[in-house]
């Protein structure tokens, strides 16, 4: 089994605990209070901005065959990622000018920025974000939300283009051959902020 394989399998209990956490469950049913998803979505565009950063870091240090990969992601997840997330985003009326960073945001971009300083440590850290929003999407997709509001936020995750871009980023990871613990370590962690996340206001 792959090193990323081996990090999902462990991933799968706090996996499930998101899609039982009340914002997970709510968008499911496309009944969430609007209100909450509105300062929900507020704090993944702040989020967005320093994943962003994250990626910019790790291509500062990446091999030659990895480069040019982190450095496109870096430029979408700014320029098309962000788009996206303000299309998806007014229909709730978010304002990100005024958005300040919950301390679950705070908490999580302060350790993916801080993960990022190695190079190994920070692929397995950033891992969690794209696969975990891949498996989501695909789960709630199964049944979706009727809200159309909600319908394209999970429609967003599931898209197959979306589970390419974390397998990949899962490739990336097995080829930079981190030390396993140390992989462990930052990934598991980073599946805890991301459960703590969807509580973000």
């Amino acid at each position: 089994m792959s090193l990323s394989a081996r990090l999902q399998a462990l991933g799968r209990p706090v996996l499930a605990q998101q899609l039982a956490h009340p914002t997970v469950a709510g968008i499911a049913r496309g009944d969430l209070d609007p209100a909450t998803f509105r300062g929900w979505l507020e704090q993944d565009y702040l989020y967005l901005l320093d994943y962003t950063r994250v990626f910019a870091r790790l291509a500062w240090q990446a091999p030659d065959g990895h480069l040019g990969y982190l450095v496109d992601l870096a430029h979408s997840t700014l320029h098309e990622e962000l788009s996206l997330h303000r299309e998806l985003s007014e229909p709730f009326g978010a304002q990100f000018d005024s958005a300040v960073k919950s301390p679950q945001c705070e908490a999580y971009t302060d350790f993916l920025l801080d993960a990022a300083s190695d190079y190994g440590r920070g692929l397995a850290a950033l891992l969690p974000c794209m696969w975990g929003y891949s498996e989501l999407g695909k789960a709630l997709a199964v049944n979706p939300p009727a809200d159309p509001r909600y319908r394209r936020w999970v429609d967003t995750y599931a898209d197959p283009a979306f589970a390419e871009l974390a397998d990949r980023c899962a490739a990336m990871l097995d080829e930079a051959a981190p030390d396993p613990a140390v992989a462990e370590q930052a990934f598991m962690a980073a599946m805890r902020h991301e459960l703590a996340f969807w509580d973000a206001r």
